[in-house]
């Protein structure tokens, strides 16, 4: 299929770019001597940028016990790592433009986009990862579902007939896609991943969150994985398909539990989803 392909890249390479201090954080932030008066400068050059930060960190999303009143005392109490996400994430949401063709529900793809992130993070936290790591597990579950947003934008036409084709033959929406498309969102999400310029293991999270078992055994992609199935089935609202698929057999095991055992771990889930909701308020704020 040359053409869709051409116009997949083509719809990926039409999708808003981050702002440009957003984009220099990944850069050195991805360098292992990075060095946090490095970082803080380059987001005290973008107002915008840090209003939002001091605001979502203030929030009681990270319910400090203390205001934090500059990029520098964010840095100190956070830590690197959870504040480049904290850039990350809010860059995201704000370069997702609202409305599409296709008729995606924005508000319940961020409900789900959220509720994933949330529970991604709270799988990593039984798994053991740090606080400054569970920041890499939000983003990642964050992000998962991009490619739908890429293809509802700039491939509508096609993206309606994906649903048409759920709809008739009562199949998984990336079945469905490779069906129309010959990709999937996770592909389109994956390249785009690219263009942004985003962490390695994040892009993989986001190529394989449907295909765990695909490639090398990864926590983070597990994680994804069943947050994902964890948010379909409470119905915390809908990227386009609420199928829920059964954790695979190194899934259950890395866990030690089912689908069901997972979700009665977390009895938070709700109330810490909707602490995230101030992701989606600043990021699409102007």
């Amino acid at each position: 299929m040359p053409n869709v392909r051409t116009n997949l890249v083509d719809a990926v390479e039409r999708m808003p770019a981050f702002p440009k201090s957003v984009h220099q954080v990944l850069k050195l932030a991805s360098d292992i001597n990075c060095s946090q008066k490095g970082l803080v400068e380059i987001m005290k050059k973008d107002p915008v940028c840090t209003l939002k930060i001091l605001r979502l960190v203030n929030s009681a999303y990270f319910g400090l016990s203390r205001e934090v009143t500059s990029i520098n005392h964010a840095s100190v109490y956070l830590g690197l790592n959870t504040l480049k996400n904290v850039a990350l994430g809010l860059a995201a949401v704000g370069a997702m433009p609202r409305a599409n063709m296709a008729g995606l529900d924005m508000d319940a793809f961020w409900l789900h986009s959220l509720a994933v992130a949330t529970a991604t993070r709270m799988l990593g936290g039984m798994l053991g990862v740090s606080q400054d790591e569970a920041a890499d597990y939000f983003a990642a579950g964050l992000l998962h579902d991009i490619g739908k947003v890429v293809l509802a934008l700039y491939m509508a036409e096609e993206f309606e007939d994906v649903g048409r084709l759920m709809d008739r033959e009562g199949m998984p929406m990336y079945e469905a896609e490779m069906a129309v498309l010959g990709a999937t969102h996770a592909d389109v999400g994956a390249m785009l991943a690219v263009k942004w310029n985003l962490p390695v293991d994040l892009g993989d999270a986001i190529a394989r969150h449907h295909t765990p078992d695909q490639g090398d055994r990864s926590q983070l992609v597990d994680c994804v994985f069943a947050a994902d199935q964890i948010s379909k089935k409470l119905c915390f609202g809908s990227s386009g398909n609420l199928a829920v698929q059964p954790l695979p057999a190194p899934v259950r095991a890395r866990f030690g539990l089912d689908l069901d055992g997972l979700i009665a771990g977390m009895p938070t889930l709700d109330q810490e989803v909707g602490e995230a909701r101030i992701f989606i308020r600043l990021g699409e704020a102007d």
